[in-house]
């Protein structure tokens, strides 16, 4: 189990050769207490240093095999104390490693080493997950759960934090459950949540998602990996205040609009030269389309207003007509006088015959009136007479039915005799029970024989049965002899070896294709084939057992239909099935195909498949066959590497399958390769025709056969019996029926017998309903005498009433005929006197005829006026809505007739026509751009306005931050080329400025490690991994005297230097943390160099974690650094006081002849538990 100690690294003789040529530690000579030692200095010369002293310590757990210790390499105590923030203790239980450890890290410099595998970064993770950060942050396990040590269920690790005068006391406990991966939180004691240990662990600016504060070991190729932009910004987050921070974002997030508004300008302002332009090559035919729109809508709005000037011809022509109606009517009446002495005679005389009119008229309705009533009289006397006919008939009934009745008592009373010698008669004998006996018995018989022929049915249908199934199995081993020639049919042969179910499945498809939407396809071993075999060996090396059974489906619902019908229904289970929603087309070659050949590969997979296209699609989707080439020869070195370099992943010869894979994470040269010999192809090969097979096909078809007829003739024997069978029971049923009808023949007999006393008591009634009727004969004849008689009086007074009608009617033709022959006379003397006086007459009614037309002629002019007048009246109310019909009318001439204006429209017409027609619509093409102009144009504006005030903004806030951003710069500048001359190299730190994208400010770290050369750009391409890491190292210690952050942790971060740069970023990192500047050290602050002394508190920056796996010796130390010591094993003791680090020093320094008192005490280690 891995402890936490404390302890200066013991010397190994197990030196690299680089450490064998440091010097070694000289030994002065002491006694007893002596706290002096020498140690050489970077030129080897001695220098007297402080002999570390007991310090602080780390307590470990119960554990087995577990402990922690501590020592500090001071002299005496310092006076330096936790900065506000900094990590006083970690206790860890049950976590990863440790059962129970206790980490008590100093102020300032802290150096944790032990083996590999110790649980160094532990403590890292610890730190990051006990402050409320995520795994995600260490680059390890991903989650919570993994943290808890094996066999246990939880995990705790407590961290006390300096507190200040907001939080005086800050201990943080986080409790981590492996269920669930669940964490809780306490807070001093009290429960807590993640999101208020954070707010803590901001409120003291600590970061651990900054890889400048916390860099753990699994982060160090990320941190390396971070591009000076993001140095930028992280440098930012850990040494400057967050109002920095904040108006980097405002500068890119205003930036990015101002772009997004410039390019929308630019954009907007070509759009709108492309329209004026066009505008003006339009102007012309625009003008010319108006002139004609122009003229067009003249000649719509003269059409229109026709209703006006037809209101206007109506109007006059019927001011006329009224004027020549005035003036004929004046003439007539003119007229009249003039000839009234001579039309007063036939006037008097059409007033007599006028009056005689009227008298023929009333003698002729009296006339009329008489005829009626003589009619009335004589339709009464022939009502009268049909009902005296009507009562001689009914009279004549009544005799009738009287003789019908007598007849009817006579046939009763024969019936009733008969029926009672019939009920003196003795029944007949009748045996129901034999009857139903005999019945049953016939019953039982064709039961029987029904039974024997069902029986021979089932037999029979299981003979057909089996002949179907022989007979099926007869045709599909003729299909399977059929298909062993052809090459299908041997890839199907070789689908059903290789897969029972995918088999059994594309069989099934094919007959049921119907039920989806789209095709689906066969696995490729039997929709594909090889256009050339010289390349079958090199494709089937691409394919997998899988791959050669899988089915294309086009559509989702397809395949979950595919799905349900084989997985579910079927229960098929070797089933493969792949959705292909794309085509071919979406897959493209990495490099086109005449770029090959230098590669020495041939051509791509795919050009050497034949197959449907979705097919083809799959496999270029789960096997990339767009993508993979061949060759017919193998690779050569120089090929191999030419391919490593291109984009092609994987290719496959005539010996080997080649599959290369690039890890992007770790660089462009990160890629592991895979070499495949390949085999025989085994399915696209034409093979012979399978003998065995074949005779084995042949034979099971002889035998099937046979059986077929042997089961026809055993179902022919069968159907003989069963025909028997039928006799029998049609036999049987006919004596049934016979019986059956025998005995119902003598029920029906017995039946009527025992009616007979019901039907001799139904004739008995009748018998006395027909008495009856004949004694109410003679009473209904007597009442029909009764009413003729009265009928008869009554005839005899409408025979009176009649003549006397026929009398009046006489009397009134005559007084007609007298009327008339009046009538008659003044009809012939008015006609006279008309003849004298015709030519009056005759000019009379001519004037009169004048006068009637021009009044029928004004009337109808009226009436059209008052049309066209609606009309007129509508084309006023339209145009109070259309303001150009309205101007129009305005310009109508007041006194035009229709006429004219009929020609004003033909004259607009015959412009028309001389006027070019060009496109319908290009004004509304050039209106509707004309408008995009005009909103352009305004979009210009405010985007113009938009940038200047964007402008305004970024001038302004890059005014407050820039220089911020250069003085910090600078600073970390100076100290990071103080700290690299003093390993006489150089460095400086600058800003790359973009002026056109804030996103693209980055941090440039310029470095010179040989004295010849200039200062460089710090990347992965110049220097060595060496290089980089003393430089990141040294950057890193830049920003601790400039640092916000109360800690900073590095892990393994030295790993990749050599000896030397090891030693010299130790004793930089030992200054800068610890401030034990020598007589030529000095640390840059700020513009001054300013000079430690004395051995007050004014050491480094922040507190600063070291993780490394090794030292070397003769390492430098300093007043208040803290050596953390991981130690594992079997043999570690129980007991926390178990191993006194000091008392291993002396043993290790005396085997050593180095000398020195016992390191106990005062100036010794001491094991505190």
């Amino acid at each position: 189990m891995p402890s936490a100690t404390t302890s200066r690294r013991r010397r190994r003789e197990e030196q690299s050769d680089d450490e064998q040529d440091s010097p070694r530690i000289a030994t002065p000579s002491s006694s007893g207490s002596s706290s002096k030692r020498a140690r050489l200095n970077l030129n080897g010369d001695a220098a007297s240093t402080s002999q570390p002293s007991s310090g602080d310590h780390a307590h470990y757990g119960n554990g087995i095999s577990q402990s922690s210790q501590s020592e500090s390499l001071r002299a005496k105590s310092s006076r330096r104390k936790h900065q506000p923030g900094s990590i006083v203790g970690v206790k860890l239980t049950n976590f990863v490693t440790y059962t129970a450890a206790e980490f008590r890290p100093g102020p300032s410099l802290n150096m944790i080493i032990g083996p590999n595998g110790t649980g160094k970064s532990t403590l890292v993770c610890a730190i990051c997950l006990g402050l409320g950060w995520g795994a995600q942050h260490l680059g390890r396990a991903k989650e919570l759960g993994e943290f808890v040590k094996h066999g246990c269920q939880e995990a705790t690790i407590e961290i006390e934090l300096a507190g200040d005068v907001q939080y005086p006391r800050v201990v943080i406990r986080c409790r981590i459950t492996r269920e669930g991966n669940k964490t809780s939180f306490h807070f001093n004691g009290s429960p807590s949540s993640k999101k208020e240990i954070l707010k803590v662990a901001r409120h003291f600016s600590i970061q651990i998602d900054n890889l400048c504060q916390f860099l753990p070991q699994d982060k160090v190729v990320e941190f390396a990996a971070m591009t000076p932009i993001e140095l930028l910004r992280s440098t930012q987050r850990a040494v400057a205040p967050q109002q920095m921070l904040d108006m980097h974002d405002q500068l890119k997030e205003l930036r990015r609009e101002q772009k997004m508004v410039e390019a929308e300008n630019t954009s907007n302002q070509d759009t709108l030269s492309s329209l004026e332009n066009r505008q003006r090559m339009q102007q012309a035919d625009v003008d010319r389309m108006r002139e004609r729109n122009e003229i067009q809508e003249r000649i719509r709005f003269l059409e229109k207003s026709r209703p006006i000037w037809h209101y206007r011809d109506a109007r006059n022509e019927l001011n006329a007509a009224k004027e020549k109606n005035k003036t004929a009517e004046a003439e007539l009446k003119a007229l009249k006088d003039e000839v009234e002495p001579a039309l007063r005679a036939v006037n008097a005389k059409q007033a007599y015959q006028a009056r005689i009119e009227q008298v023929v008229k009333e003698r002729k309705q009296a006339a009329t009136k008489a005829e009626k009533d003589a009619d009335a009289l004589d339709r009464k006397m022939k009502d009268l007479h049909e009902r005296t006919v009507e009562l001689d008939n009914e009279r004549n009934a009544e005799s009738n039915g009287g003789r019908q009745s007598r007849q009817e008592v006579a046939r009763l009373e024969g019936n009733i005799a008969r029926l009672k010698k019939q009920i003196d008669e003795p029944p007949p004998d009748l045996d129901i029970s034999s009857y139903n006996e005999k019945i049953r018995e016939c019953s039982r018989t064709i039961d029987e024989y029904s039974g024997q022929g069902r029986d021979i049915q089932r037999k029979q249908t299981d003979l057909t049965r089996r002949g179907r199934e022989r007979n099926d199995q007869v045709q599909q081993a003729q299909r399977d002899l059929q298909n062993l020639e052809s090459q299908a049919g041997q890839q199907s042969r070789k689908l059903a070896n290789l897969s029972r179910d995918t088999h059994k499945a594309w069989s099934w498809i094919q007959q049921n294709q119907d039920r989806f939407e789209k095709p689906i396809f066969g696995p490729p071993m039997v929709e594909c084939s090889i256009k050339s075999p010289q390349w079958v060996n090199q494709i089937e090396a691409i394919f997998q057992k899988n791959n050669f059974l899988t089915f294309t489906v086009q559509t989702k619902r397809d395949y979950e239909l595919f799905g349900q019908i084989l997985h579910k229904e079927m229960k098929l289970s070797e089933i493969n099935a792949r959705i292909v929603p794309y085509g071919l087309t979406e897959f493209r070659p990495p490099v086109p195909d005449h770029e090959l050949q230098q590669y020495g590969l041939d051509s791509w997979a795919l050009d050497h498949i034949s197959g449907p296209e979705p097919v083809l699609a799959m496999l270029c989707g789960e096997l990339k066959v767009h993508a993979t080439a061949v060759a017919e020869r193998d690779t050569t070195p120089q090929q191999y590497e030419m391919i490593n370099n291109s984009p092609i992943d994987s290719w496959v010869t005539s010996k080997s399958g080649y599959k290369i894979i690039r890890r992007r994470e770790y660089g462009p040269g990160a890629t592991t390769s895979q070499v495949r010999g390949i085999r025989n192809a085994t399915v696209w090969t034409d093979q012979p025709v399978d003998v065995g097979a074949t005779r084995d096909l042949q034979d099971n078809i002889q035998g099937w056969k046979e059986e077929i007829a042997a089961l026809e003739q055993q179902n022919r024997e069968m159907q003989v019996q069963l025909t028997a069978i039928r006799e029998r029971i049609s036999d049987t049923k006919k004596q049934q029926g016979d019986m059956s009808k025998e005995k119902g023949e003598k029920q029906k007999i017995l039946g009527e017998i025992k009616a007979l006393p019901t039907r001799l008591a139904q004739q008995e009634e009748k018998w006395e309903a027909a008495r009856k009727s004949l004694d109410g004969i003679r009473d209904r004849v007597n009442a029909i005498d009764e009413k003729y008689d009265a009928i008869t009086l009554q005839r005899g007074q409408v025979a009176l009433d009649y003549f006397a009608a026929v009398e009046t009617l006489r009397t009134a033709h005559s007084d007609l005929h007298t009327a008339a022959l009046m009538n008659i006379e003044a009809t012939s003397d008015i006609s006279t006197l008309i003849a004298r006086n015709s030519s009056v007459k005759t000019l009379l009614e001519a004037k009169r005829t004048e006068v009637a037309n021009y009044s029928r002629v004004a009337a109808a002019l009226k009436t059209k006026a008052h049309e066209a007048l609606g009309f007129v009246k509508e084309l006023v109310a339209e145009s109070d809505v259309d303001p150009a019909y309205k101007a129009f009318m305005e310009t109508l001439p007041a006194g035009a007739t229709g006429q004219e204006m009929e020609d004003e429209i033909s004259a607009e017409k015959a412009r028309l026509e001389l006027t070019h027609e060009g496109n319908g619509g290009v004004i509304k093409e050039y209106e509707q751009r004309q408008k995009r102009v005009d909103a352009l144009k305004a979009t210009l504006e405010e985007g113009r306005a938009a940038f200047e005030e964007s402008a305004e903004k970024i001038k302004t806030l890059r005014e407050r931050w820039e220089p911020e951003l250069d003085k910090l710069i600078e600073k970390i500048s100076r100290s990071f080329g103080y700290n690299m001359g003093q390993i006489n190299c150089a460095g400086e730190v600058g800003v790359f400025k973009d002026e056109d994208d804030f996103d693209a400010w980055a941090i440039q770290i310029m470095v010179k490690f040989r004295e010849n050369e200039p200062l460089t750009q710090l990347d992965s391409h110049r220097q060595s991994g060496g290089e980089r890491a003393v430089s990141t190292i040294f950057y890193l210690m830049s920003l601790q005297s400039l640092t916000r952050s109360p800690f900073r942790v590095v892990d393994e971060i030295n790993q990749g230097m050599d000896p030397r740069n090891e030693r010299l970023v130790h004793k930089r990192m030992v200054d800068i943390a610890c401030g034990n500047h020598s007589s030529a050290n000095t640390e840059v602050d700020g513009d001054n160099v300013n000079e430690d002394e004395g051995e007050a508190d004014t050491g480094g920056g922040s507190q600063y974690f070291l993780i490394t796996p090794k030292l070397l010796n003769g390492l430098e130390y300093a007043r208040g650094m803290r050596v953390l010591c991981i130690a594992s094993g079997e043999k570690m003791p129980t007991e926390k006081s178990g191993i006194d680090f000091g008392r291993c020093v002396d043993i290790a320094r005396g085997l050593r002849g180095l000398g020195g008192g016992p390191m106990g005490g005062a100036n010794g280690v001491a094991a505190v538990g």
